[in-house]
């Protein structure tokens, strides 16, 4: 078969398929997204260079060292969710100082626009997604486990200053494919379509589960339908 069009995406876990593994106790990919069958069904050439862990910098080195090697048709961009996390060991350890995300909200729009920009001059169509929502009561009692929770409170106010902060980057995300007449994959609406958001969610509250990923699925599927992209 002729593959008519070279895809390659970039992102974080979200993306690279991490699961929560309740039996193994551990991370590990499980990917029910399934880019391979979108590949397949529509002759496309899928390479996914998502990564564990990944912020957009990381990302914006990655994606400049893969075009120096080989052209694309399509760039697809999901990041977000490691940017606007914290270091909840130091804000547990000094709650009254002041405390950054991994990417400072300007920087993570300025980095995102960049690499936008940079797709297409080398005429390279880019296609970004919102962030999926995470459940903070669930990220708050993973990520701060073993941790002084009290003093993570006093400086968050609630768990669901995580929820809001995670937000403001989603949102971000729609603003830029707005500005920069970008498409948008919008995974977040797609999500909160749902009764319960936990249903959908690892237990650590931030990672899809399998029923997550096909709604992931579903959404890169109806895209492609009201689209003239084939994804």
């Amino acid at each position: 078969m002729e593959i008519l069009r070279k895809v390659a995406i970039f992102g974080d876990s979200i993306f690279k398929g991490i699961q929560w593994d309740p039996e193994t106790k551990r991370y590990s990919v499980k990917n029910c997204i399934d880019f391979g069958k979108m590949g397949t069904k529509h002759l496309l050439s899928i390479d996914n260079f998502s990564m564990f862990g990944c912020t957009i910098n990381k990302g914006n080195m990655m994606l400049q060292r893969r075009l120096e090697k080989r052209s694309f048709d399509i760039v697809v961009l999901e990041y977000g969710g490691n940017d606007c996390d914290f270091n909840w060991k130091e804000i547990a350890e000094k709650p009254y100082d002041k405390h950054i995300p991994h990417t400072p909200l300007t920087a993570f729009i300025d980095t995102y626009v960049k690499m936008i920009y940079l797709l297409k001059e080398k005429c390279i169509e880019p296609i970004i997604a919102t962030l999926p929502p995470l459940e903070p009561q669930r990220f708050f009692d993973w990520f701060c486990k073993g941790l002084n929770k009290d003093n993570i409170l006093k400086w968050l106010g609630t768990v669901n200053t995580i929820y809001r902060y995670q937000e403001k980057y989603s949102h971000a995300i729609e603003h830029i494919a707005h500005k920069t007449d970008t498409f948008l994959i919008d995974i977040r609406g797609a999500f909160l379509k749902h009764f319960r958001i936990d249903d959908l969610l690892c237990e650590d509250g931030t990672h899809p589960n399998s029923k997550g990923q096909k709604i992931i699925t579903e959404t890169f599927l109806n895209f492609s339908r009201k689209t003239s992209f084939s994804l």
